[in-house]
């Protein structure tokens, strides 16, 4: 295909796929629903806080939560109404949404013609829970982004080395690392993708070196590629060991993410009260993903399973195909999120199995890359088989078809959606309520407040968070072992450090409180949600 042609095909697909992220966005602003996930503000107030905070800086960043994300909301949030609106933290997700579907463009426009390659962007970038997460703070759209290219950038990498065409090969090598890196510290997915990601690499690289199928490749092979594989592989390392140092030096411990009092298991212990489906059980924890993901592709049962066997067809497909192994590492997820549910305290719960709730729905959402390709593989072969305009036209109307049915007309809700509403409506409420209680308090004044539960209180009353003292105020790497902070020095005596204090129950500020014989002045008390308290302390 000439460059300016393939150009047009991938700015229609930018124009097309903007247009859907702001009118979605534009819709769901407009209804209030873009803070619905607890974790969609705790994402934003973390990266506020980097500059808007007692103790302002990087450490401000927090563990638990790879950082990327956070850097990349910050410029967005430096305006007081971008914040508290929470725009800020979708514009992010909303340039992913985009750079993502032409992703799915270009990797497709590689293997199948064009009507199935605009399919897979059909099914990839209309998919319903994809488009409300975008205009979310959620880190999964920019995860997405980065995955799927990195998959494009392996797969032409793989395919120069089949060529030898070193330069193209060295450049595809080097973004796929760069890429690589961001996804490691976006989510913890990208450590498991990373791990694949460079076998595959080495194994193309490999098959070049030992000239399975031309021996005279071999010397070629070494010499162009040597240096940019070490390359590859330290760019990709240094994701997990920046965050591995990062912890050893705030939190002096190298593995706070993992078993701090933050990690997924401790809040499953909070939250959850395991064991949960599929704890110690993989294959359980694999039919719980699998119908989470059934979920995000189709409200109905049937035609969600229609979609898992139209991408497992083309996968089949696509095994025959030796160029397009590469794209294989799209399912990665399916084996991830079955150990994760099983060994990391992620759970996930359906409504239609026990114990009917709806929590982690949208990790099923990541199966959607490997459905929308693997799916255009299979269309794409259908359309090889069918001779002459009109039985392609047919088979074009019944692939939109089923789009339709799958995305639309069976999904009056997203999966994404449903969760967040009905596991956040209580939580919402609450934190609206003591927004409206936190602004009448006077101007100035300093709050002790924890911020992990509840960090949107402060957020929708836009108080600024450097008036506020809470867990991540205490520098661990800053003093010494036996010297207090400022979050345990208010905590052992608020009066000292605060004009006022927020409780929640069972939390430490409620705790501090008790233990000082503080006076209430307001509580707010919402069904499912621990009582809220504020209390002046001086």
């Amino acid at each position: 295909m000439p460059a300016r042609s393939r150009y047009r095909e991938y700015a229609a697909v930018a124009a097309l796929a903007a247009t859907t992220s702001l009118a979605a966005f534009l819709y769901f602003f407009h209804h209030n629903l873009i803070l619905l996930y607890g974790d969609a503000e705790g994402h934003i107030n973390i990266a506020r806080r980097v500059f808007d905070s007692r103790t302002p800086g990087l450490l401000q960043l927090g563990t638990v939560w790879l950082p990327l994300p956070h850097l990349l909301m910050m410029p967005f949030l430096i305006s007081d109404w971008a914040w508290r609106t929470a725009v800020g933290g979708s514009v992010p997700s909303m340039v992913a949404y985009v750079v993502s579907a032409v992703g799915i463009f270009r990797l497709l426009r590689g293997f199948v013609g064009s009507f199935p390659a605009w399919f897979g962007v059909m099914v990839f970038a209309g998919n319903p829970s994809l488009v409300y997460l975008q205009a979310t703070a959620m880190t999964e759209p920019l995860y997405l982004a980065l995955f799927v290219w990195v998959i494009v950038h392996l797969a032409e990498f793989a395919r120069a080395v089949q060529d030898r065409e070193w330069a193209a090969a060295r450049h595809s090598l080097f973004w796929c690392g760069v890429i690589l890196a961001c996804c490691t510290m976006t989510r913890y997915d990208g450590w498991i993708a990373m791990a694949a990601v460079a076998c595959v690499v080495l194994g193309v690289v490999l098959k070049e070196v030992l000239g399975i199928a031309q021996p005279d490749r071999r010397v070629t092979g070494v010499l162009a590629l040597r240096m940019p594989i070490l390359r590859f592989l330290l760019i990709c390392a240094a994701g997990p060991l920046l965050w591995f140092a990062y912890n050893a030096a705030v939190y002096r411990n190298p593995l706070e993410f993992a078993n701090g009092p933050y990690s997924a298991k401790a809040i499953e212990r909070r939250i959850v009260q395991p064991p949960h489906p599929g704890t110690n059980d993989p294959w359980t924890s694999e039919l719980y993903f699998l119908r989470a993901a059934e979920m995000n592709l189709a409200r109905n049962t049937t035609t969600a399973k229609l979609w898992l066997l139209l991408a497992a067809a083309g996968t089949l497909i696509a095994l025959r195909r030796r160029s397009a192994w590469p794209l294989l590492l799209l399912w990665i997820p399916v084996p991830f999120y079955a150990f994760s549910v099983a060994y990391g305290g992620v759970p996930i719960f359906v409504p239609d199995w026990w114990p009917f709730g709806q929590y982690n729905l949208r990790y099923g959402l990541q199966v959607l890359p490997a459905v929308a390709v693997f799916g255009s593989f299979a269309l794409d072969a259908a359309w090889s088989l069918v001779p002459g305009p009109l039985p392609q036209r047919a088979l074009a109307l019944a692939a939109t078809g089923l789009w339709l049915w799958g995305a639309v007309l069976s999904a009056p809700c997203p999966a994404s959606f449903l969760e967040a509403s009905r596991n956040m409506q209580g939580r919402v409420s609450l934190q609206e309520r003591l927004a409206v209680e936190l602004q009448r308090l006077p101007p100035n004044s300093s709050i002790l407040m924890a911020l992990r539960d509840f960090p949107g209180a402060p957020q929708r009353a836009g108080l600024p968070l450097r008036r506020l003292i809470n867990e991540n105020d205490q520098r661990l790497w800053l003093r010494p072992y036996d010297e207090q902070g400022l979050w345990e020095r208010a905590l052992e005596s608020p009066s000292s450090q605060a004009d006022y204090a927020v409780g929640f129950a069972g939390d430490p500020v409620d705790a501090a409180v008790a233990k000082n014989h503080l006076v209430p002045l307001v509580s707010i008390e919402v069904p499912g949600q621990p009582r809220a308290t504020i209390y002046r302390a001086r």
